[in-house]
This record gives structure tokens, sequence and C-alpha cells, in this order.
């Protein structure tokens, strides 16, 4: 598909889909891609800017990531954030150096220069830092249009070269939204073409084609992702789509049950098969939670396979996988390891019998929700909080265990109905119970007992690329405390998770 977009080269920095993030949000496609991307890949994607992200490595360091200096030669409108600053400076003759004082935080960024990149801005404004090494000497035919208390070169400027030291990509630099919607609206020339309603449009029309013919699988969860697959492939193919929903024995309470009503009332052809024991089984004892969800990936291809025999053949197999699924199962750059593998994509086995349809491969899950939302989607699924594919597998901490996933089931299920008769529920993103292998003293009766910790995590986002936890009103924590200990057999505290993501992530494995 042709259409503009920014590509931002990823150098291992902790906010580089942070960039991405918000230049989609000002309508236009971004894509990550690998910070040594070459410059004739770049220029067949028919960039209108480039961005090179942070990273957590000096330039002068002998092995320090640097990208394809070809790209310098293209004409496009470059900008780069912190060490994509540095390397700028570095190729074109200037000098980095390890600083006295390096900047963490807040700071008060002075705008000395009139550019288009600080267009519209007051010539006094706070950016985030979060650097240790910083410009010594400018390079030639380079101006310093911004400074702070500590960086004389705190942003700087040569034709269509920009650089600055701080983070506009992170909420806590005020006005770092208008200066990236500067960077690509008014240096780059982007006219703003990504929205949902094109998308889905595209979609569509990509589906018809890919398909031809075909009838296509939907490996449905009954979460938002793979429903909103399903509807989509619906407008595309009609009655060639046969939706597959697997219970694996992993789902939330009464998940099964209310999926199957909700399609069924969509009037789309949908199969359902109980294969919990069987997925239980292969689980049972595992402690790792990288073997589980391979386990799962791998165990729901077979699962699919012998269901595509079942019921005639299928070429294609769709699933609901996302661009943040990609990229924490798979280092975009070579310099971050993985977090963790998604069952739908590190979790696949190298040959299947299907050809696949990712048709959300390339979105956030915000995004998502807005094609939901646009194709109507009804809301008892649109409004349910995200699930992860492995499902409760990947809330129970140390060894797998019958008694550790109804604990963990129960105490979900607790958690979510606290938060709907407080009216809690949906101003949040996600809200679950984890169980570990930790026990604890606690009281029953006159008596001491012995019982599981409970977990409870409940956190707000936009797009689930990074989370707060949320400040939830003690009596409702109170409540949720009370009822779990009293109503879940074998429990006996019951504790709240004040982790962010970073450092944290939202699903404990």
């Amino acid at each position: 598909m042709n259409r503009e977009n920014i590509i931002v080269l990823d150098f291992g920095g902790q906010y580089s889909h942070l960039i991405t993030r918000r230049i989609r949000d000002l309508s236009v496609y971004a894509e990550l891609l690998p910070y040594d991307t070459s410059a004739d890949k770049i220029t067949s994607m028919n960039p209108s800017g480039i961005i090179l992200t942070g990273g957590p490595n000096s330039v002068y360091d002998e092995n320090s990531p640097k990208p394809d200096f070809k790209i310098f030669d293209l004409g496009i409108p470059i900008l780069g954030i912190c060490y994509g600053l540095q390397i700028i400076v570095d190729k074109m003759g200037g000098s980095i150096t390890r600083t006295d004082k390096r900047e963490y935080g807040k700071a008060m960024l002075s705008i000395s220069s009139e550019q288009k990149l600080f267009q519209g801005l007051e010539s006094n404004t706070d950016v985030w830092m979060s650097h240790g090494d910083a410009t010594k000497i400018l390079p030639d035919n380079f101006e310093s249009i911004a400074t702070t208390e500590n960086s004389p070169y705190a942003a700087i400027r040569s034709n269509n070269l920009f650089g600055v030291q701080f983070h506009p990509e992170v909420t806590h630099t005020k006005d770092g939204r208008k200066i990236l919607s500067n960077f690509i609206y008014e240096i780059c020339g982007c006219k703003g073409l990504w929205t949902m309603d094109s998308f889905v449009d595209n979609a569509i029309d990509k589906i018809k084609t890919q398909v031809g013919k075909d009838s296509v699988l939907c490996a449905l969860s009954g979460g938002v992702d793979s429903s909103t697959v399903a509807l989509l492939l619906h407008k595309a193919i009609g009655d060639r789509l046969t939706c597959v929903f697997v219970d694996h024995g992993l789902l939330r309470k009464d998940e099964a049950k209310n999926v199957l009503e909700i399609f069924d009332k969509l009037d789309i052809k949908i199969i359902f098969y109980n294969e919990a024991d069987r997925f239980l089984d292969l689980l049972l004892d595992v402690i790792d939670p990288e073997e589980r969800r391979k386990l799962i990936g791998r165990e729901f291809i077979k699962v699919f396979e012998e269901i595509s025999k079942q019921n005639g053949s299928f070429k294609w197999l769709a699933q609901g996988t996302l661009y943040p699924d990609v990229i924490e199962s798979a280092s975009t750059n070579g310099l971050a390891v993985t977090i963790k593998t998604h069952h739908n994509v590190g979790g696949l086995p190298e040959t299947i019998d299907f050809k696949l349809i990712e048709p959300f491969r390339e979105l956030y899950k915000d995004e998502v929700r807005n094609v939901a939302r646009l194709i109507e989607l009804p809301s008892e699924i649109l409004e349910r909080h995200p699930f992860p594919g492995p499902g409760l597998a990947v809330r129970i901490i140390g060894k797998f265990t019958p008694e550790k996933l109804t604990i963990c089931r129960e105490s979900s299920s607790i958690v979510e109905e606290e938060l709907k008769k407080s009216n809690i529920h949906n101003t949040v993103w996600q809200a679950f119970a984890i169980v570990g292998d930790d026990k604890a003293v606690g009281v029953l009766g006159d008596g001491r007992k012995m019982g599981y910790i409970v977990t409870v995590r409940i956190v707000e986002s936009t797009d689930a690329m990074t989370a707060d936890w949320v400040k939830i009103p003690y009596d409702v924590l109170d409540n949720i405390s009370t009822r779990i200990t009293n109503e879940v057999d074998n429990v006996s505290w019951v504790t709240y998770a004040i982790s962010s993501k970073p450092p944290s992530t939202i699903e404990p494995q």
C-alpha cells in the first residue's frame, strides 16, 4: 500500500515505540525499523521523514550501533532524538563526550532561534532529559536552536537535519506533541492521511485480494482483537468465514458461554471446541512462562489443523496479532532482548498447514478498538478488558496447577465484579488477579491456615505500550480483598501491585 509514512530507526531506546505511537496519533503512519535498515530499503518505502531514536549506547564506543550513513544523502528530513542527535553530530564531524553533569528528568528548554520545529511554542518550555553524553563541538554548518542550563546544544539544525537532546515523545515534555507535529507537517510536508476509516477500507480490499475465493478459519478468543478481526473478515468475505472458538481451559469465568451468545447474534458461523483437558494436561507442572506460551501456540496450531481437516480444506488462518505482539516477541534491532513470546507470533511452529492473515499486525491496541467502533463491534465485547491469548496461564507464577488456575479465575472474576459495581471497570485498561507459589499464614476461625497470596493488578493505559497502576479507592480494594479471602478456597492474603510499565510489564509473565 502506497502511503505517506515516517520511518523510525530503533537504536534500542526505552521510548522507541512511543515515538511511533505519537506519530500515528498525529494521523501519519509510522513504522519502527531496525537501526541498520539499508538506505535502499528505506528509499523503496518512500518515507516523508526519518527519526533516529534514543538508545543506551555511546556513539564514541567502537561497537556502538550506527545507521546506514547513506540515509543522510537521501535528501529526506531527519530528526535525531537523544542518541539520534549524537549520531548526527558524530557523523557530520562534531564531537560527543561524557558529561560531568548528567541530565535526567525535567529541564527548562530555552528556544534561541525561530525554526519550524518550534513553531507555535513559547520561548521557554519544560522538556524531559535522559542522557549522560552530550555534544561538545558542533559540526560545521550546524547551529544551536535551543539550550538548557546544562546543554548549550539541546536542539540543533543544519538544513533539513534536526536533533533534540530531550525526548519529545514522552508526556513529561510539555510541548512534545507539538514539536513532533511540526516535524512531520511543517518540515516533512505530511498531510495526515493515516486514519482508521482509511485503514478499514484498505484492509477489506486487501483481504478480498489476498483470499480470492478461498475460505478462511479465524482463531477466535472472544477478546476485542480477535473478535474485531472476525467481524472485519465477515464484512470482506461473508459466509466463507468460519470462526473457531477453542476453549483451552484458560479463559475467564463464563467466557465461552458469553462469546457464543454474542456471535450467535452477529450471524457469524462459529464452531466451538472444548479442548480444556488437552491443554491443561500439557501445561501441568510447567514452570517457565516462555515454555507455556510456546506449548499453547503450537498446540493451537495442531488443533486448528485437525479442525480444518474435519470441516473441509482451509488454506487461510486469521489471527488477531498486533504490532506490540511483534515488537515484544522479537527485537526489531538486535539490541534489545525478547520481552516475552506471544503465542501467535514466537509460539508458532516453523511449518504450518495454513497461510496466515493478520490484518492488525501493524496496529496498536487502541487503534484496533477504534476499528472495532467503526465496524460496530457489540459493546459487550468492546468494553471487555484486553486478555492475553495464553489466557490465565500467564497469570500463574511458578508451577502450573489446577488449584492455582481456579484461584486465579475466581479471584479475577471478583476483581471485575467489584469494579463494575463501583463504575470503575470501564475507566481502567485491565484488572485481574495473579497467583504464585508463595503462601502466607492466615486465620480461619480460631485456627492458623497456610494459604496462597493473590496479587491484584489494575492499570490504566491508552495503548498497552505504557501503563500506570490505578489508585483505586480503599473501600473498593477492601471489598475485593474481603471477597477473595472469603469466597476463594485456600487464599490467605491479598496484595495490590503498584508497578507501572515500564519498568514492569502489564502481565506478570
